[in-house]
């Protein structure tokens, strides 16, 4: 591809936020956010890019935009603390409350904006105002000497990855070789970790973008050719890595964390969008950061593996947990043209509790319609609120089997019954314990143990199983008797787990299901209505799924029988001996 592309991808990104930030009144603190000072830089910046680009045609005028830039630019550069006594020397404010004068600095703005504005300066410098050169000259010499970022590798993780690129770019800046030796040595140690023990961090968002522009701009600016070998080949893993789980927009398989603007649909996706291009960009661009303006083209084979999802493959990769979980996470995603399914087969206890353990995503939509991209169920765990379906409780057992998932979820006595579940829009045929659905060309086919609510909203179908039991939320629901139909399957109950609740989920493409024979969702839901799935509950607090896959593969998930659970394909126990980081 030639890079023009690339280029005006980058710059339609620049010409739409710098729009919105010409347009976008400032309050009267002279900011146009108060949340995040980051938001105000970010802004600021495009606006000035914008502004300088002579072959950029703007709706706008360009020296008041620039102006306009300029102002918050030095507003933003004023409040970094420059008290040498200070514990937080060099750092500037998260949040600009009660008001930007009152607001106290903390450790996170400085760890991505120090290397960014560093890019920034090097970019855009002569277009600058003196009064501008000399306070990003001053808040350079503050963070230099501040040292904030001279730590040790803990985790090898986004904190440390900035960290690195910081000792790299202001190493250089300051001629300071200890500085910048330093940074090489930590560059070479992150990248020989990863290698081995695969990314703790694995699809969190939105730190791997963190990963990316702090490399990026290290890169960048970079002035020595073995350092910048060993940055290329940084860079080059953290696309191979985003292009193995890439699909239309969406990053596919398990998440060690993610914000709403990344779960349940795919939104942060303006880096994507200027590397591969095969979607729409979204009006919504929650997460703006440098995707506009710093720019690395992936290998040519991760791109073409990204972009070409014609034959399904299976990924399976491991990585050393963030946390302290006891083993490493062994991750699986099957992946076709249409959709992806997979998931975490362990569960581990992440940041915020932000794991999403499993999920079938589909490409973004080219509709017009606003709708989720990720079908997935869970049970509510700490941090959990109404309305935003992340923070999964540890009451669940998975098992991944191409396009189809088994999970269990062993709700003790006491805990919160309710099992919920987000998908798409689209058509959805309801059975008493089934769901048949099409979203987009997709068919799912979701089993579940017990009966449920579904419930529209805007972007999205919302499930609720399990409601009233264990004192979980919701009105009352009566068990069945031993053996009878659960919307196509069977459950089997004795005195155990009272709340245990279950799904099967299997998803198949319009395409794959019209070789089978297979005209329309009613035919799709006949044909998997037909007891595909059993569920048993024993005493004592033993659980069991068994499923039968379209194509015949019969799957077994139980629990109880030791401390781990027993996983099956046709009578052969999952192995993950494949797995590799």
């Amino acid at each position: 591809m030639k890079r023009d592309e690339f280029d005006l991808r980058r710059r339609e990104i620049v010409y739409l936020i710098a729009r919105k930030a010409f347009q976008t009144e400032l309050r009267d603190s002279g900011f146009w956010f108060h949340r995040d000072i980051r938001d105000n830089y970010y802004y600021a910046s495009y606006l000035f890019a914008a502004a300088v680009d002579e072959s950029l045609k703007a709706p706008f005028d360009k020296e008041a935009a620039k102006r306009k830039a300029t102002g918050v630019l030095l507003n933003v550069l004023q409040l970094q603390d420059r008290d040498e006594k200070s514990e937080t020397y060099g750092h500037w404010p998260l949040s600009l409350e009660p008001s930007p004068l009152e607001a106290k600095a903390h450790p996170l703005p400085a760890e991505l904006m120090s290397v960014l504005m560093a890019y920034f300066f090097r970019t855009y410098a002569s277009e600058f105002e003196p009064e501008l050169r000399i306070a990003f000259a001053g808040a350079f010499r503050h963070i230099y000497a501040s040292r904030f970022f001279v730590k040790g590798q803990k985790h090898f993780g986004h904190h440390d990855a900035k960290y690195t690129a910081a000792k790299l770019i202001y190493g250089q800046l300051f001629k300071d070789p200890e500085l910048a030796r330093d940074g090489h040595r930590e560059l070479t140690a992150t990248l020989a970790h990863i290698r081995e023990n695969g990314m703790s961090e694995y699809g969190s968002l939105p730190w791997f973008w963190h990963w990316v522009q702090a490399f990026t701009a290290a890169w960048e600016m970079n002035e020595d050719p073995k350092i910048h070998g060993e940055l290329e080949e940084m860079l080059d893993y953290l696309w191979n890595e985003r292009s193995l789980y890439y699909l239309k927009g969406a990053w596919v398989g398990p998440h060690s964390r993610g914000w709403p603007h990344d779960m349940p649909k795919d939104s942060n996706v303006l880096f994507d969008y200027v590397q591969y291009g095969d979607f729409l960009l979204p009006e919504e661009m929650p997460r703006t950061e440098y995707a506009g303006v710093l720019f690395y083209e992936a290998p040519r084979e991760a791109r073409r593996l990204a972009m070409n999802r014609k034959e399904p493959a299976e990924v399976k990769r491991s990585a050393r947990a963030n946390r302290d979980s006891g083993g490493p996470i062994h991750k699986y995603v099957y992946i076709t043209e249409h959709y992806a399914a997979g998931g975490a087969w362990e569960r581990a206890d992440e940041f915020d509790n932000e794991q999403l353990r499993w999920d079938v995503t589909l490409p973004l939509s080219d509709a017009e319609e606003d709708t989720i991209n990720q079908a997935y169920f869970f049970h509510p765990g700490e941090g959990f609120a109404d309305g935003d379906p992340r923070h999964q409780s540890g009451y669940a057992e998975v098992l991944y089997h191409r396009n189809a998932i088994l999970a269990l979820y062993p709700i003790p006595d006491g805990a919160d019954s309710r099992v919920i579940g987000v998908l798409p829009k689209g058509r959805w045929l309801q059975e008493p314990r089934a769901l048949f659905g099409q979203a987009e060309n997709v068919y799912f086919s979701i089993h579940l143990m017990k009966e449920y609510r579904l419930e529209e909203r805007k972007d999205r179908f919302e499930v609720t199983s399990g409601i009233g039991e264990n004192g979980g939320a919701g009105g009352e629901e009566t068990g069945d008797e031993e053996g009878s139909l659960s919307g196509g399957g069977a459950t089997r109950s004795a005195n155990g787990l009272a709340g245990a609740n279950g799904i099967a989920m299997e998803v198949l493409s319009l395409e794959e299901a019209e070789r089978l024979g297979i005209g329309s969702l009613e035919e799709f839901a006949e044909l998997r209505g037909k007891a595909p799935i059993v569920f048993t509950v024993e005493a004592p607090g033993r659980l069991q799924a068994d499923y039968t896959t379209l194509s015949g593969d019969r799957l077994r998930l139980a629990l109880g029988e030791s401390d781990k659970p027993a996983r099956t394909v046709n009578g052969e126990a999952i192995s993950f001996g494949e797995y590799r980081p």
